[in-house]
């Protein structure tokens, strides 16, 4: 995958990179102007059905980007799970979304409109940017009085495949139809309200539909890449960090991160549900090699500067589980060194309850426990202090690569 924030500060430098994103900001804007959204009448005239220019430039931009998107992703020059993509809060979604369209129809701009309503002088667009500056003080200083409802309804990163249960190619293709049918109704109601001419319309909107579906089809058919393929396409290089044994942390190393409290531990257990129940480290989560990808997008929102631990019985499933990170582009991922059973061979010399199993097999936990007492033992977070053990430093803490925000003008 092309790491394109990179290439373009290698090869212009750091200031280079900056005028670059400045170049694409004004250009930005200097779209919206010519398209007329500097105009609070014209963005306004779209709630009366009679210029319906908002929808159909902004659901083009919205169709054009996702087709590019999905079409880099599917030939494998884009990382989809380096971008960042707005977790979502249903509610307070929608209540912001009313808010904002009210503000809308009030004032005549968006956020992003008014700035580029003042910056051609406009006086409307200046009381409107300042307007909309007061309310982002006022959202700031009272939060705190609906700060659970600001935060409820949580979804994380979902977009629209994951949550109709929907192929990817198939989600681009129905959109862009369903684009294409709005831009058509809006046309009509321009013709209806607005009493507009469709006969002088430009007659290279039909390529450009054309373009669009031909694009969408061709996502479709391609596919996105599966997990399989996007570890096959890295596997000759990561395959030498397990042979040399570079990401398999020792326990004493664990130990140690457990009780640093300047990074963020994430400890992934990938047994089955019996074994995890028996016995588990200190806030240890339980996941599945199965069900990692449906953790991938949230491990993403971790923080930068946190690690991730996968820990099975041996080493096995843990390894299987660390491929499926890697290749999702999860950064600074570990194995622990001997899995759970390598740990208890340490720390569990003299814990009450739990003895040495013989003849387990490969795989299987090679201790039984009095009790199913999960983290209650001892042993799940021993003290740092009563343990001197000598370790190799494995750690070494990857720049987060995909974003940890976003926004939108």
């Amino acid at each position: 995958m092309a790491p394109f924030p990179l290439v373009i500060t290698e090869v212009l430098g750091k200031y280079g990179a900056y005028l670059l994103f400045l170049l694409i900001g004004f250009a930005f804007g200097y779209v919206l102007e010519v398209a007329g959204f500097g105009n609070s009448r014209k963005l306004a005239a779209q709630f009366y059905l009679s210029e319906m220019t908002v929808l159909k430039v902004m659901f083009t931009a919205i169709v054009v980007a996702m087709v590019l998107i999905f079409a880099a992703s599917a030939l494998g020059l884009l990382d989809i799970n380096l971008l960042w993509i707005n977790p979502t809060y249903l509610w307070p979604g929608i209540i912001g979304g009313l808010i904002m369209g009210f503000g809308f129809i009030i004032g005549g701009f968006c956020p992003g409109t008014s700035l580029v309503a003042m910056a051609t002088m406009k006086i409307d667009g200046l009381f409107f940017v300042l307007g909309a500056a007061f309310g982002i003080f006022l959202f700031g200083e009272t939060v705190d009085w609906f700060y659970i409802f600001w935060n409820s309804s949580y979804y994380g990163r979902l977009m629209l495949p994951e949550w109709l249960g929907l192929d990817t190619g198939v989600v681009v293709l129905g959109v862009v139809l369903m684009a294409l049918f709005m831009f058509w109704g809006g046309e009509q109601l321009e013709r209806i309200f607005g009493k507009r001419d469709l006969s002088k319309a430009p007659k290279a909107r039909y390529a450009g539909a054309a373009l669009l579906v031909a694009g969408a089809v061709a996502v479709l058919l391609i596919g996105q890449p599966t997990t399989l393929d996007r570890w096959l396409k890295i596997a000759p290089e990561k395959e030498t960090l397990l042979i040399d044994r570079s990401v398999q942390i020792e326990p004493g190393e664990l130990l140690h991160i457990m009780h640093d409290h300047d990074l963020n531990l994430v400890m992934l257990d990938i047994r089955e549900e019996p074994d995890y129940n028996l016995f588990h480290m200190a806030d240890a989560r339980r996941a599945s090699v199965d069900e990692l990808n449906l953790l991938v997008s949230e491990l993403h929102l971790e923080p930068p500067e946190t690690v991730f631990v996968l820990m099975s019985n041996d080493e096995i499933e843990a390894t299987e589980a660390w491929k499926v990170l890697v290749a999702e582009s999860v950064p600074n991922v570990y194995i622990l060194e001997g899995g759970i059973n390598g740990w208890l061979d340490i720390f569990a010399k003299e814990e009450i309850g739990i003895r040495p199993l013989q003849g387990a097999r490969e795989g299987e936990l090679r201790y039984e426990f009095a009790s199913a007492l999960g983290a209650a033992y001892q042993v799940a977070d021993p003290e740092f202090h009563e343990f001197e053990l000598e370790f190799t430093p494995k750690i070494q803490l990857e720049l987060k690569r995909a974003p940890s925000g976003g926004g939108c003008g």
